[in-house]
């Protein structure tokens, strides 16, 4: 198995996970695109509609792009890279994006978050491959001796972004699915979840 194999039912009884739809944020909030990434979305609009390879290059990373940029470069994003952590229980493949704090592009380190773009347009069919992703990238930093409490995800088609926190056996899917449209909305949510990780990893630092 891989984790494209997964759906959030297998998954759920494979790991004794517990899925819930609760918001990720009592409160949200916007930050303004660069008129850098709103004009390049413009440009690539047309061109993103040929295949999903084509929306992952014109529309997801540019904008996880502009959430490096709002974070002060301080994030890596690496893309398509193996996160293989349990082969035997189906925690390995590629991931389409992960934004990790690793000291080199050339190294994975620290992943925080998983961005994988749905196949087919189906963001419900994406979900379980995504929260094996999160699991995955859990168990690897602490193997890596960086445990963090949680970790986030998102599926997207490119058009909706839908995002994920998985915390211990706790899977929470926000219920709110935020269109492109939304922009200033989706990279709230980006920056907010890199933030919260952050947080909570200084946090048992200090303790």
């Amino acid at each position: 198995m891989s984790y494209g194999e997964y759906n959030l039912e297998s998954l759920r009884h494979a790991f004794g996970l517990k899925v819930r739809d609760r918001l990720l944020f009592e409160q949200t909030g916007t930050l303004e695109p660069s008129g850098w990434l709103a004009e390049t979305l413009a440009n690539g609009q047309d061109l993103a509609i040929t295949s999903e390879k084509a929306r992952g290059e014109f529309i997801v990373a540019p904008v996880l792009m502009a959430c490096r940029v709002l974070l002060g470069h301080d994030l890596r994003i690496f893309s398509g890279a193996r996160l293989d952590v349990d082969p035997e229980r189906g925690l390995k493949g590629e991931c389409d994006f992960i934004l990790a704090r690793s000291d080199s592009s050339a190294v994975l380190q620290a992943p925080l978050m998983v961005i994988l773009e749905a196949k087919k347009n189906d963001i419900e069919e994406g979900l379980g491959q995504c929260a094996a992703q999160m699991l995955g990238a859990i168990r690897y930093n602490e193997r890596e001796g960086k445990a963090v409490p949680s970790v986030y995800g998102c599926v997207t088609t490119g058009e909706a972004w839908q995002f994920l926190k998985l915390t211990g056996s706790e899977l929470l899917i926000h219920p709110e699915r935020l269109p492109i449209q939304e922009l200033g909305k989706i990279l709230w949510f980006l920056v907010q979840c890199l933030g919260d990780v952050d947080r909570e990893a200084a946090a048992i630092a200090a303790a």
